[in-house]
Formats: C-alpha cells, sequence, structure tokens
C-alpha cells in the first residue's frame, strides 16, 4: 500500500510541475504578444514601429524618441529564458508522468503475471 502512496505523490508532483511549465509557457507569451503590440500599434499620434522603422524620415525626433528600441528588444530577450524554463518543466513533468504510469502498468501486469503462473 505505501508503494501506491508513493506513486500518487510521485505523480502529483509530476503534475505541479507540468503546471509551472504552462505557466511559465503562458508568461512567455504574453511577453511575446506585448512586444508585438508595440511593435504593430501606433504610439499616441506616432505610427507603429515596424512599419516605419525603415522609411528614412527622421523629421519628427518626437516619435523618433518614442519608438524605443531597446525597451522592445529587452522585451522580447527576456521571454526567452522565460520560455526555456517554461519548456523545461513541462516536459520533465509530462514524461516523469509518463514514465510513473508506464512503471504502475508493468508493475500491475507482473503482479496479474504471478498469479497466474500459481
Amino acid at each position: 500500500m505505501r508503494t501506491r502512496d508513493y506513486d500518487t505523490d510521485f505523480l502529483d508532483r509530476a503534475g505541479k510541475t507540468r503546471a509551472w511549465g504552462i505557466v511559465l509557457l503562458a508568461a512567455a507569451s504574453f511577453l511575446w504578444l506585448w512586444g508585438a503590440a508595440l511593435l504593430v500599434l501606433p504610439n499616441g499620434p506616432c505610427e507603429s514601429r515596424l512599419f516605419t522603422a525603415n522609411t528614412g524620415d527622421w523629421s519628427d525626433q518626437s516619435c523618433q524618441r518614442a519608438r524605443d528600441w531597446p525597451k522592445t528588444v529587452a522585451l522580447f530577450a527576456s521571454s526567452i529564458p522565460v520560455m526555456a524554463g517554461g519548456v523545461t518543466f513541462f516536459t520533465l513533468g509530462t514524461v516523469t508522468g509518463r514514465i510513473s504510469a508506464h512503471s504502475q502498468a508493468v508493475r500491475e501486469l507482473d503482479r496479474q503475471a504471478a498469479k497466474r503462473k500459481e
């Protein structure tokens, strides 16, 4: 009976690890959506950053200052470790749960085979 409790606890921990992976992937998706919104949406009276990046029109300095490229690049760069952690946790939780379920099924098959031999 103790092994069943251990397996249940092990599966719960695997589920929590997988849930943390989902949370981190959602956070990375939010950062990507935020960065995309900064690139595509207009900024006050200025047009979007993406569509005016290479126009060569530098006459309006207020719009040039409003286009804060380092902030946008930093936003995308900060999403990379969050995404890597999310993928790692999600994969670890999923694989751990499947391995535990597989080993539990093998033990049950061994138990049934031992009953047949008797």
